[in-house]
């Protein structure tokens, strides 16, 4: 979602008057009872292009501004991001479209009412990605969804699912990985919870919404390859497997063009290729383009929408400069969603969702999410004789549980760690925690740490038991994150985790760092300081209680991480281009790395990154059995399994990966690709469970642009079982005997000048 920050309403002179003139004929079509295209073809040219514009801020079902700033829309749901129109004429109903990724985005306060409305805040989609377990997800959507339909809303503006592809973007958190395979299948997990209730969801921000840096004008420069092999293709699988009921559109340019006007993006790929049914959207404010290029391309709705726009689409009718049979199909694609919407089929919403439930799954899932970085001499979780916790950071007594901008949630409350710790029954120091709980109290104070004095600090390490530091960071839409301060640990914060790792270790105690961040940091300067490193992302309002979960042991982490943790920012392979040139106020950006995006670059590039893709740790330990092939030679599906067994002393869960390496004769590729995973059940000690996989050989193609075809290549591929992409436990030989063209496609997306892409060896 974006922003377009312009105010004002104006009704379009004369038209609603008719309308409503025309709701005393019982003589017209009516959607439901008559065919969708009865029903457009008794449409007026206003009603048409009313149609394809989005209503705004303070609207009404028929009323539309000119302009909205996001989540000021007062129609039935307050603080929603925005309508479609209405025309009750013909029995078509305005539909509600709320944000965000991480639980609806609502206004909690109301004209003339007394009640507070709450939704709930999950945990954002880095955590979800990280939990592995699309399970869980699907239990999150299913949570989620019932929100957005209890609250009055027929779509939700989710999930985003952008590739991480610079760690420094600033809406990352709200993303899910570096790796099209597990975008995709997270995303297909939540999407099918959340329309599981009935209501719709809107997939962005298509397509290669990198980066928040001059976001709407930012050219991204990208060979058709990389496009399809990285950037679609979570997208895709997505879309073939749980069929969101909207597209959204990204602000940037492809390729010279913005995606909301280029065709061969919105129609022949996304349509004809992969056979997608629904309608597409802009983001709020892509109304700034062109009109004419976005009816023509398939972007089938402007949003928010404005009266200028109205008479832009029926001026262009009438001066035959857009064929009306183009909004015709537009309309067409918008009613067959409107058809299946709550407002149509008149759902009695309740406003009254269950929300302590829903806090439950939230916190689940939070902690499924976790990833345990470090834990020297099993420092977690606690030994039992801790009772006692000295807790440091602004963050310990204000968790971050999401990121800002269209992905907040107007929450109840949030779980600090603090409250977490004393729910779980530790102890606090009392003048420590009253002096961080006042000093947090302000907002302003949260980017600089409450000074702590060594004599405060030795006090605590002579009391307390254990020591926790909790290290924050956030960052949201408009802005991508800083090296300095953000990306990196600031001065005062090293030098904090220097004195207490001093002070505790001197008397024989424990260190914990918690990484309540947004998105990848610095890690390696500073790593081998503590004793453990949990990572718990942006966990959800129950955050603290989640985290608390995982430090007593109550709940054994299984998170993997699905981004990886470069050495050094200057590793990342988009680094020397990112956020583009030129550097003072970049309108391009060149996608140099081309498919060697995260780990497909570390592996091939022999670059180690400090925590590699996949990786997390566990208070117990797994072995992997041996591969068990149907057939060693490829066919149209390799068939195996493989068995998991809990060899440890705790309950856990495993994380199986696997890995691909094909042949490259006739094309460069990457070292391995990432082709499925599963995670097991919680595992009692010594508890073993099969996992059985079935992986296509379209999953084995390579995209070759001069061919424009999916290519599996003839000749011998490894499969590899593993843990992490750097911990492989089994591998088997397998052989496809004659190169497969899995698919032929059109030639679209050509980037405008030829890009000098890394190749291995170079």
């Amino acid at each position: 979602m974006g922003y377009l920050i312009k105010s004002g309403a104006c009704l379009l002179g004369g038209f609603f008057l008719s309308v409503n003139a025309q709701n005393i004929s019982t003589n017209v079509p009516q959607l439901g009872k008559n065919t969708i295209k009865e029903v457009i073809a008794a449409m007026t040219l206003q009603e048409k292009a009313y149609m394809v514009i989005g209503g705004g801020r303070n609207a009404a079902p028929s009323a539309f501004a000119d302009g909205s700033m996001i989540g000021q829309t007062d129609f039935r749901v307050p603080g929603a991001a925005g309508i479609t129109n209405a025309i009750p004429r013909l029995g078509i109903p305005s539909m509600v479209l709320a944000d965000g990724p991480a639980g609806v985005r609502i206004n909690p306060r109301r004209k003339g009412e007394t009640r507070t409305y709450f939704a709930t805040a999950f945990p954002a989609g880095i955590t979800l990605a990280s939990t592995w377990n699309p399970d869980v997800v699907k239990k999150v959507g299913e949570a989620f969804g019932n929100e957005v339909l209890e609250y009055g809303a027929d779509i939700i503006l989710a999930p985003g699912v952008n590739i991480h592809r610079n760690p420094l973007t600033g809406r990352n958190f709200e993303y899910y990985s570096e790796d099209p395979v597990v975008s995709g299948k997270i995303a297909s997990a939540i999407i099918t919870g959340l329309q599981s209730n009935g209501i719709g969801t809107s997939i962005k921000h298509f397509a290669a919404n990198n980066q928040e840096t001059n976001r709407s004008t930012i050219d991204a420069i990208i060979s058709e390859r990389a496009l399809r092999e990285i950037y679609l293709k979570g997208f895709r699988i997505a879309i073939k497997e749980s069929e969101p009921w909207t597209v959204m559109s990204s602000y940037n340019l492809i390729n010279g063009k913005h995606t909301s006007e280029r065709k061969d993006l919105l129609s022949t790929i996304l349509r004809e290729e992969w056979g997608y049914q629904g309608y597409v959207m802009t983001d709020w404010g892509g109304s700034a383009f062109n009109l004419l290029d976005q009816m023509r391309a398939g972007n089938d709705v402007i949003m928010p929408g404005s009266t200028k726009q109205i008479k832009r689409i029926m001026s262009l009718v009438e001066h035959d400069s857009l064929d009306v049979k183009v909004l015709d199909q537009n309309i067409e694609r918008i009613l067959r969603i409107v058809l299946k919407s709550p407002s149509f089929n008149h759902y009695q919403y309740s406003n009254n969702p269950d929300l302590k439930a829903h806090a439950q799954v939230s916190r689940m899932a939070a902690t499924e999410g976790m990833v345990l970085l470090e834990n020297r001499k099993k420092a977690l979780p606690f030994a039992k004789n801790v009772k006692k916790v000295a807790l440091f950071g602004n963050i310990s007594y204000a968790l971050i549980a999401g990121g800002y901008g269209s992905g907040d949630v107007n929450k109840a409350y949030t779980i600090s760690l603090a409250r977490g710790l004393k729910n779980a029954g530790y102890q606090l120091d009392q003048e420590m925690d009253a002096a961080y709980g006042e000093y947090a109290k302000n907002y302003k104070n949260w980017p600089n740490e409450l000074v702590i004095t060594n004599e405060q600090i030795n006090r605590l390490a002579n009391d307390c038991d254990v020591a926790v530091l909790t290290i924050g960071r956030n960052s949201g839409e408009t802005k991508d994150r800083a090296i300095d301060n953000n990306y990196c640990l600031k001065p005062n914060e090293k030098e904090l985790l220097q004195r207490l790792a001093s002070a505790f270790h001197d008397k024989g105690k424990k260190l914990v760092v918690v990484l309540n961040i947004c998105g990848v940091i610095d890690t390696k300067d500073w790593k081998d300081i503590p004793d453990a490193i949990l990572l718990a992302w942006q966990p959800g309002q129950e955050g603290g209680d989640a985290i608390a979960d995982i430090l007593s042991g109550k709940v054994n982490p299984s998170g993997k991480l699905a981004t990886s943790f470069s050495q050094k920012y200057e590793d990342v392979p988009s680094a020397k281009n990112f956020p583009g040139l030129p550097a003072a106020n970049p309108t391009e950006v060149v996608y140099q790395e081309g498919i060697y995006v995260g780990y497909r670059y570390y592996d091939t590039f022999k670059i180690p990154p400090v925590y590699e893709f996949g990786y997390g740790l566990s208070y117990t330990n797994f072995s992997i059995g041996a591969i068990k092939l149907n057939s060693t030679i490829i066919k149209d599906t390799i068939e195996f399994s493989t068995t998991v067994k809990n060899t440890g002393s705790v309950d856990g869960k495993e994380v199986v990966q696997v890995y691909i390496s094909a042949p490259a004769k006739t094309i460069d590729k990457p070292v391995q690709e990432l082709k499925a995973f599963a995670k097991t059940k919680l595992l009692k000690p010594g508890e073993s469970q099969k996992l059985t996989f079935k992986i296509p050989v379209d999953d084995l193609a390579s995209f070759y642009n001069d061919k424009n075809a999916w290519i599996a290549e003839a000749g011998n591929y490894i499969l590899k079982v593993a843990t992490s992409s750097r911990q492989v436990k089994q591998t088997a030989s397998l052989i496809l005997k004659n190169t497969v063209v899995t698919e032929k496609v059109h030639s679209v997306l050509h980037p405008p000048t030829t890009i000098d892409e890394y190749k291995p060896g170079k």
